[in-house]
């Protein structure tokens, strides 16, 4: 897996690569993009032949890529880039089923986010979209792509740990906040939980018509069930719940058990999903009997949040800046004072395993 660690981007406006085999894409893209003080288009590619042309010529800071290319498609060229020639990517990605699965694939190679092309009245859409574009090509500028493989278990394999009792399994909850690049670090996580982990609460920045495939896709690798989340379905042992797109997730109590709620509230911190309205829940509804582990991520998302479940006895995990695609949400989550540890991204199911297993309160 490629990780990505956050540097200083370099002085001077930042150098963007337009590919895309659609001219009226490319001269869209080329006026939002150029309409930024900060950044600017140095070359439009209609394909990724031209484009590694391009790339040795012109040494752009970030590029972005269309999927559905004639000749080569974006993820051909993705896999041979990150191959040969590392660098940030920003996918632009189609809102369809198959679409999803696609742009996960990209996320999976290392592209570091994506983007949603609307089907019709394209320059209208893009025109909405600009600043979501914009503001996903700052924080892929300010990403030093880096080959990094984590010591995830091979699947199917045992996990080298004791048996979770029934009891933690049943009783404990492990919540999960994570934005850009957070995709790769939960598969990286969830590959590693047995059978008997307890319920896990997942809110992962991410549209609607994605959730439900990345659900899919890691189903398809852990030995637990990990499922798009549904409203009031109970929380089960050795299942994963993933929050749909553009609804918050919550957890409630329903006598002894824990139940899923799903809200069309308004955006927190500018997200719906927010991983601040999972996280408060979880302080107010589980309290000492959560764990909470903050991942890769840009901004604030959350922060104050977990420090309100270490305050209701949660232990709480952030994922090492060395191992961050972004370190935004850790960074943020450590200074208001809510993580107990801070771990490298493999280090992470381990240290879950353990304290489930020995149920061992460790504060630092």
């Amino acid at each position: 897996m490629t990780a990505i660690a956050v540097k200083q981007p370099a002085k001077g406006r930042i150098r963007v690569l337009v590919i895309d085999d659609s001219a009226l894409i490319r001269s869209l893209l080329t006026q939002v993009i150029n309409k930024q003080p900060d950044m600017t288009v140095v070359g439009a590619a209609p394909d990724p032949y031209v484009a590694r042309e391009m790339i040795r010529e012109l040494d752009p800071d970030v590029i972005t890529l269309d999927i559905e290319m004639p000749r080569m498609d974006g993820i051909e060229f993705l896999e041979k880039l990150m191959r040969l020639r590392p660098m940030p990517v920003l996918m632009l990605s189609t809102l369809t089923e198959k679409g999803a699965d696609v742009t996960l694939r990209a996320l999976e190679l290392g592209a570091i986010d994506f983007v949603t092309k609307p089907k019709l009245e394209i320059a209208t859409g893009l025109e909405r979209g600009a600043q979501e574009i914009v503001d996903k090509l700052r924080i892929a500028a300010a990403a030093q792509v880096r080959r990094v493989v984590p010591r995830v278990a091979a699947q199917g394999a045992p996990v080298a740990s004791r048996p979770i009792s029934a009891r933690a399994s049943t009783e404990k909850i492990i919540a999960i906040g994570a934005s850009t690049g957070g995709t790769e670090m939960i598969k990286a996580i969830l590959t590693q939980l047995p059978a008997d982990s307890p319920g896990i609460l997942i809110t992962q920045h991410m549209p609607v018509g994605f959730t439900r495939s990345f659900a899919a896709r890691l189903d398809g690798l852990c030995r637990i069930r990990v499922k798009e989340a549904e409203h009031k379905e109970r929380v089960l042992p050795g299942h994963a719940y993933i929050a749909p797109g553009a609804q918050h997730l919550l957890v409630q109590r329903s006598g002894a058990n824990y139940v899923v709620a799903l809200s069309d509230d308004e955006p927190v911190n500018r997200h719906r999903p927010s991983v601040e309205v999972l996280f408060r829940s979880v302080a107010k509804n589980v309290g000492g009997n959560a764990l909470g582990v903050m991942l890769s991520g840009m901004g604030k998302d959350g922060a104050t949040a977990m420090n309100e479940m270490k305050l209701a006895g949660a232990h709480n995990i952030a994922q090492s800046e060395a191992t961050c695609v972004v370190f935004g949400m850790p960074k943020e989550a450590i200074a208001a004072g809510g993580v107990d540890e801070v771990l490298a991204i493999d280090e992470i199911a381990p240290r879950l395993i353990a304290l489930l297993s020995s149920g061992e309160r460790h504060r630092i």
